[in-house]
């Protein structure tokens, strides 16, 4: 059916005129050219798409006719399409039909569609429409001011679309690059640490001066506290790279928190440390990346509970299917702390001053288990004035 317009008064101005070219801000003298927006037009009389094309033709838009529903499908896995404007009422396949096709594809399916059509306003037909994917209804004769303002409001949300997603890619690459930084920094670190804490080792050998002493022990309580930095720091950048690579073996998890357990024992003084096991204590896990851990939630529980205190760990191996392991400490986390207690660079009391850490030991902790299907949790309770972190293991393999 032929389009009969209504037609406005002359506008004084372009209702919508989308940039060809823009200007960086840094660099005044170059130019980078935009691609043009696709518009589909979709009908099967050729004076409606000579039609539509006069009232649309605006630098930076590109018309794309289609003269019936098969055509417009092989414009669509050519082009990138900001609106399609379709005729209802064509042979062989009609707009609603088209507009099924368009929706059952990935690629086509958020393109936004608006009808033209010279049939009634029944609520039925409405109907179909919309549930064939229509955003919008223009019924002849067609209001040539309505499809410019509708047509303009499509291609700046199109605009919106493409510079947010550009946004998005370039903030990735920049996450990307951070993530790399921080792995090499952190890599390189080690190097130059070692032979500092080596150093301050072999200090108090080459004299019985009791500053010296003093000043190598600080200098090795530093540097260990540094190491420790440097851990998360490479923990957190293998987390956000997504190259974290379970190797998971048959574990005596028991033994491995004994182990844990003696690292943390300091000369000339009994271990803080207390670990119990019951049942059946092997798991399938990652001994290295389980026990870090572990070991992130003890030296939590070193840190901020009482230090007149033993930190207690213990094991619950009775349920056949999963294995219980619980960090328990006294001391009481405020009740502010514990929603946001997983969360990265999140400090406890007075950690953040005292440069303690970087925030960092209970959320490689959190993500270690759920990459291994775990689940972990903490409980603070003013009564018993103590606070447990339970960590829930499945001893078999399965998918995080």
């Amino acid at each position: 059916m032929l389009l009969r317009w209504r037609l406005p008064p002359e506008p004084s101005a372009r209702p919508f005129a989308p940039p060809v070219f823009c200007v960086h801000p840094r660099e005044p003298k170059t130019y980078v050219v935009t691609a043009p927006i696709n518009i589909l037009v979709v009908d099967d009389v050729p004076q409606n798409l000579i039609a539509i094309e006069a009232l649309l033709a605006r630098p930076g838009i590109a018309l794309l006719k289609a003269a019936s529903g098969a055509e417009a499908l092989g414009l669509l896995l050519v082009h990138e399409v900001a609106l399609a404007l379709v005729d209802v009422q064509m042979p062989n396949m009609d707009g609603f039909e088209l507009a099924e096709l368009i929706r059952g594809s990935e690629r086509t399916r958020s393109i936004p569609l608006i009808f033209l059509t010279a049939a009634s306003r029944e609520t039925s037909y409405s109907f179909r429409g919309y549930e064939a994917g229509a955003v919008d209804f223009l019924y002849k004769p067609i209001d040539a001011q309505a499809l410019l303002g509708k047509v303009k409001v499509f291609v700046e949300l199109y605009q919106q679309k493409k510079q947010m997603s550009q946004q998005l890619e370039e903030l990735q690459r920049s996450l990307h690059l951070n993530e790399m930084f921080m792995a090499v920094l952190g890599h390189d670190l080690r190097t130059p640490l070692s032979v500092v804490m080596n150093g301050a080792m072999l200090l108090p050998m080459m004299t019985d001066h009791p500053k010296v002493a003093v000043t190598a022990q600080r200098i090795q309580s530093s540097a260990k506290r540094m190491a420790q930095m440097v851990d998360q720091l490479l923990d957190l950048a293998r987390i956000r790279s997504g190259e974290m690579q379970l190797r998971r073996t048959s574990q005596d998890v028991a033994d491995l928190c004994r182990t844990i357990a003696d690292e943390f024992v300091l000369p000339d003084r009994p271990s803080r440390v207390t670990v119990e096991g019951s049942g059946n204590t092997v798991a399938a896990v990652d001994a290295g990346i389980f026990a870090q851990a572990i070991s992130n939630l003890v030296g939590n529980a070193l840190q901020h509970g009482e230090p007149e205190h033993a930190v207690l760990v213990r094991l619950d191996g009775s349920a056949p299917d999963s294995l219980r392991i619980t960090v328990t400490n006294r001391g009481v986390i405020p009740v502010i702390q514990l929603a946001g207690i997983f969360a990265p660079f999140q400090h406890r009391g007075e950690s953040r001053k005292s440069g303690q850490g970087l925030g960092l030991g209970l959320y490689t902790a959190s993500t270690f288990v759920r990459a291994h299907g775990g689940d972990i949790a903490v409980a603070s309770e003013e009564g018993l004035g103590t606070t447990t972190f339970t960590v829930t293991l499945p001893r078999r393999e399965q998918a995080a």
